[in-house]
């Protein structure tokens, strides 16, 4: 979208945090180009500060390509943003991405053989823990205390960005939770300086997450009244549904009622609606959809990034496929999928279901070559061009207006049906077929893809979420609670390094904790088998 409100670009003050180890430093006070105590005297730096907490989800830093404006430093400023390291680990380990390009450790992510050396282990690590630092930083600046000589009305507006620091502070620990399990833990309440952070079991963090969004959801504001592009309390039950969906993979113990609980809070909330359009949700204009709860933003000229949606549509371009038929000037050739993906659909070129939208000319179904952009179809599903046909607003179709859609209504629509089907409480089977329904109508068009009430299994359930939610990074997640993800009972193309697939160890459920963290903090224990 071309940003209306919160605009990520204004943010006043370039958090950078450059070490060998992020988390050694988990306290430190980040260097700022100006001093925290003039930025939090006034009240617009403050909101701007605010602004770095979200932009730090799609932006490099302060500027797409220069390193020393970076968050944290890399060998390429544009690889490490938020968004792109996110879906890398989450689609590329799975059976929906496969990529072609030999940087770093990224083939290892296909392979499930990542170690706790690989550069993009450590990168998507280091990402999450400068989100938490620069967030802890905010909340020490902007206590009562600090900001009582303020008029009462900015001092209220201050309070409210608090909870929205903290709900990015929780959005941060549940990456960790789920990608590393147990993990460094500090809050704004621990000292400010060097020291080493005591390590959070899995269990205990979730019962963290679990406490601070429940707080949290009292006190954001009500569902759709936050400006576009913050968090209010429907981001706070998308969280805490995901959570618990999850819950048995983190402590071993199932929350389905739960789930079923924060499901049905959004469901009924009105303000939520399915788009009538499925595509349009992976546009520039799906702001407009009433669909999408959380998304994490980006903006062609104000916000240019090449990690946020640039990164997945510039990948998944390449082969005989136009670039401007997709709002880009040019083509990364990077990201295809495996015939699995392509299987679950009626057809690949959408004419039955909708959601199939794969680029076949030119491509082979079958993989021989990884680094072969043709080998996999093409997923061009993301599109910098609008519902009307319209490009983005950067002229040189380099960067995106797409929002990424980190929680929309659609998935909340199955998880329902998932925590049905799992046993959960507060919801009801029929209930279940008719969500599961109205998405398979949508993509349709019609009726003739509704299934019956003895469809409605786990496995089924899967696949669908294959069908309705492949490239939004929600798939690693959706393998692993399966118990699909290093089982040799589904496999995929070049899983595990082989060209038919094969199991893998357990381990390879949760990445490990980078070496060079263990090696400045020896607090940390290393994930199991690594």
């Amino acid at each position: 979208m071309t940003i209306k409100s919160l605009s990520i670009i204004t943010a006043c003050v370039a958090i950078t945090m450059a070490t060998s180890s992020c988390t050694k430093d988990l306290n430190r006070l980040p260097y700022v180009q100006e001093t925290s105590e003039t930025v939090y005297k006034d009240p617009v730096k403050i909101k701007g500060v605010l602004a770095k907490l979200y932009g730090s989800l799609c932006l490099s830093g302060q500027h797409y390509e220069d390193n020393s404006l970076s968050d944290i430093v890399t060998d390429n400023t544009g690889t490490n943003v938020f968004l792109r390291n996110y879906w890398s680990l989450q689609e590329l380990t799975t059976d929906e991405a496969v990529i072609g390009w030999n940087d770093g450790d990224l083939l290892s992510f296909h392979n499930l053989n990542f170690t706790p050396d690989g550069k993009y282990v450590k990168v998507m690590y280091d990402r999450i823990f400068f989100g938490v630092a620069a967030c802890n930083e905010f909340l020490r600046q902007t206590t009562d205390d600090k900001t009582s000589s303020f008029p009462a009305d900015v001092a209220a507006d201050i309070k409210e960005y608090r909870y929205e620091a903290r709900y990015l502070r929780a959005f941060y620990y549940w990456i960790a939770i789920d990608l590393y399990g147990k993990v460094p833990f500090v809050t704004e309440a621990d000292p400010v300086g060097a020291f080493q952070p005591k390590q959070i079991s899995r269990a205990d963090l979730f019962t963290y997450l679990e406490t601070e969004l429940k707080d949290l959801e009292t006190l954001l504001p009500e569902p759709r009244t936050n400006e576009y592009g913050r968090v209010d309390k429907g981001a706070a039950w998308a969280l805490l549904a995901k959570l618990y969906l999850n819950a048995k993979v983190y402590t071993g113990t199932e929350k389905n009622t739960e789930t079923i609980t924060y499901c049905n809070k959004l469901i009924n909330a009105t303000t939520y609606q399915l788009a009538t359009d499925y595509s349009q949700l992976f546009k520039t204009d799906n702001n407009l959809t009433a669909e999408i709860i959380f998304p994490i933003l980006a903006d062609g000229v104000t916000s240019q990034s090449y990690g946020n949606t640039s990164y997945i549509v510039l990948g998944s371009i390449g082969g005989t496929m136009n670039p401007a038929d997709y709002g880009m000037s040019t083509a990364w050739g990077g990201m295809r999928t495996t015939k699995n993906i392509v299987d679950l659909f009626p057809d690949p070129l959408g004419n039955t279901d909708k959601r199939a939208m794969f680029y076949t000319s030119g491509q082979n179904l079958d993989i021989s070559d990884l680094s072969s952009f043709n080998d996999g179809y093409a997923v061009p599903k993301f599109k910098n061009i609008s519902s009307t046909g319209q490009p983005g607003s950067d002229p040189t179709r380099r960067f995106t207006d797409t929002d990424f859609p980190m929680f929309r209504l659609g998935d909340i629509y199955l998880m329902y049906a998932e925590a049905v089907v799992r046993g959960g409480s507060g919801g009801t089977a029929a209930e279940a077929l008719n969500y599961v329904n109205l998405l398979r109508r949508r993509a349709y068009g019609n009726t003739n893809g509704d299934i019956s009430a003895n469809e409605l299994t786990l496995d089924f359930l899967l696949a669908e979420r294959g069908r309705e939610l492949y490239w939004e990074a929600k798939r690693r997640t959706d393998l692993v609670r399966f118990g699909k993800l290093t089982s040799g009972s589904y496999v995929w193309p070049f899983k595990g390094g082989v060209a038919a697939g094969t199991g893998v160890q357990e381990k390879y459920n949760v990445f490990p904790i980078p070496n060079t963290d263990r090696i400045a903090n020896p607090n940390l224990v290393q994930n199991d088998g690594y």
